[in-house]
Order: C-alpha cells, then structure tokens, then sequence
C-alpha cells in the first residue's frame, strides 16, 4: 500500500491542484488530455508496481531483455507532459516572449523536476529501506537514475517539437497570441 501511494501520489497532486484551478486558469484541452494519459500511466504503475506491468514483461521477453521498461515510459511521459504545460503557462502569462528560450527553460524546468524526483526516490529509500525496492524500480540497472532523467530529457524535446504547432492552434482558439 505504501510504494502504492508513492507511485499514484503524483496524480492526485496533480488532480488536486486542476480541480483548484480550473475555473481561475482552465488549461487546452490538449493540455488536459495528456494529463489524463500520464495519470493513467502513474496509476498503472502504481497498480503493478513499475517493475511488473504485465505488458512491458511480455515485451521484455519479446526482445529479450530481463528488464521491464515500463518505468521508462513514465519518465518519458515526465518531461512530456509537464513540457507541454509549463509552455501553456509561460505563453499565457507572458513569461518569456522568445520561442527558443521559452523552449531552453521548458527543457530546464523538466530535467530540473526529473531530477529532485530521482532525489526523491533516494531520500525514500533512505528512509525505508528494503521497502523502497518496489518504488525505486532499478531492477539492478545501475545507470537507471541517469536513464530516467534522460527519457524526461527527451520526453520534453518531443513534446515541444511534435506538439508546438498543435498547441498554438488551441492556444489561438482562447484569443491568446503566440
């Protein structure tokens, strides 16, 4: 129940604060939707543990690996999301009127959050131990804080470069100038 908590504690952080702020600074519905998908994807892990979502083992052995990599898709889904919205925000409010450090401070913001995550991550095993096997999700992979902030990394590359376009257009509908 404990590493339960851990892995779905971020979606309903993150459920508790749109609920909160959805009439003050309702989002697109774009941004709503991937949030949706990456809360999905926390629960699912949440569910399973990240180490054994039934998929990702039948992929695993698919290919070869000992290795269920589904923890990766939410690191993935870390800097891909979040990158969509802190766009969101930044244009809105008028933070950073320049595409490319707009862009260079999203990616930032991103690896910065991967980052106090994977901290998280220690500070929890720290103080519990054994326990924080399941939560961690190494599965002996020494590289694996290292790989994880760079799925995040790539995740918010991706999501700024396949998602821009889409996002001005909705953006646009709102009456906000990009």
């Amino acid at each position: 129940m404990f590493t339960w908590f851990l892995e779905v504690a971020p979606a309903i952080i993150v459920a508790s604060v749109l609920i909160f702020t959805h009439k003050s600074f309702p989002l697109t519905t774009l941004a709503y939707i991937l949030i949706l998908i990456h809360c999905i994807i926390l629960m699912i892990g949440g569910h399973y543990t990240y180490a054994h979502v039934p998929l990702f083992d039948s992929l695993s052995e698919l290919v070869g690996s000992s290795r269920n990599n589904y923890d990766k898709l939410g690191h993935f889904m870390q800097g891909f999301v979040p990158a969509l919205v802190i766009r969101e925000v930044i244009i809105r409010k008028n933070i950073i009127s320049l595409a490319r450090w707009r862009s260079f401070f999203i990616v930032a913001t991103c690896l910065g959050f991967s980052a106090f995550y994977e901290l998280v991550e220690w500070w929890v095993a720290i103080l519990t131990g054994e326990n924080a096997q399941a939560f961690l999700g190494t599965q002996g992979y020494i590289w694996d804080t290292q790989s994880d902030m760079a799925f995040a990394l790539i995740g918010a590359v991706a999501s700024l470069v396949l998602l821009s376009s889409l996002h001005d257009k909705e953006l646009s509908r709102l009456g906000i100038d990009i």
